[in-house]
């Protein structure tokens, strides 16, 4: 049982380890339409990759002061 186990621990992992390729359109279809203000056709990894703000950069500013909210008008409590 344990070695059936080892087997198909080992067929998974040499599963995932195979040839990468670029990818291409499936036969009978197109790329996506070049974007009105595009200057060329995005490659696939240009439409792959994510642009900057999908991934915001991280602000790690600190508090440098503290300072004493206002009054919020609207901040009412919840009715009853």
């Amino acid at each position: 049982m344990r070695k059936l186990g080892v087997a198909l621990a080992l067929l998974i992992a040499l599963a995932g380890c195979g040839g990468r390729q670029p990818l291409r359109a499936a036969e009978g279809q197109k790329m996506p339409v070049k974007p009105a203000m595009a200057a060329k056709q995005p490659t696939t990894a240009e439409l792959l990759t994510p642009p900057p703000i999908a991934r915001p950069e991280r602000v790690n500013e600190v508090l440098t002061r503290s300072e004493v909210r206002k009054d919020d008008r609207f901040d009412l409590p919840p009715p009853d």
